[in-house]
């Protein structure tokens, strides 16, 4: 049994949930700024930031990423909550959970993911409000996640899943040494 894969324990769990209640609480506060502001009609109001290359549309989305499979919004809550509890589960069972580098790709992932859950069971669709240049309009949510899945990816490539083995001690017989100690003595 490897050390990534022990009881978990709640301190790993103190950075993912940290970090994720921070992005679910970044996310739920410009979302409702965006319908409140942009709002209530899908792409009738812009706020250009940056001329053409960076504008705020709001936007709705029953697909999944980009805008792909619309309309099975029913589907894809289900799908979304499943992955979402997949991730954590593989956070547990699976992940080297000690990394300070993991911890913070879980907070991203989850943070963003509930997100988005909560659009889709509150309003039967995700609110994307970014646009950047010819890119598919996005969140702060969909940002988190796609960090977070790089961040995890990247460090399992390069770095591996179980970077700081324990250390090795070699083995302590105290009776033998109270054995050959005493018969030094003697």
């Amino acid at each position: 049994m490897s050390a990534h894969s022990l009881p978990d324990s709640p301190r790993r769990w103190l950075v993912p949930t940290g970090i994720g209640l921070a992005i679910l609480a970044a996310d739920r506060i410009t979302k409702r700024w965006v319908i409140d502001t942009l709002g209530p009609t899908p792409g009738a109001r812009e706020l250009a930031l940056a001329g053409d290359w960076l504008a705020l549309v709001y936007g709705h989305n029953t697909g999944v990423a980009f805008g792909l499979f619309q309309d099975m919004p029913r589907l894809f809550t289900v799908t979304s909550i499943a992955i979402t509890a997949g991730a954590a589960y593989a956070y547990v069972a699976h992940l080297p959970n000690r990394s300070p580098w993991v911890q913070v790709a879980m907070g991203l992932i989850l943070g963003g993911a509930f997100g988005n859950i909560i659009d889709r069971l509150r309003y039967g669709h995700v609110v994307d409000f970014i646009r950047v240049g010819w890119w598919p309009v996005f969140n702060l949510a969909d940002s988190a996640i796609s960090v977070g899945v790089t961040m995890l990816a990247g460090y399992l490539i390069f770095v591996g899943d179980d970077p700081q083995p324990a250390p090795r001690t070699p083995p302590r017989d105290d009776g033998l040494l109270r054995e050959l100690l005493s018969r030094d003595l003697e």
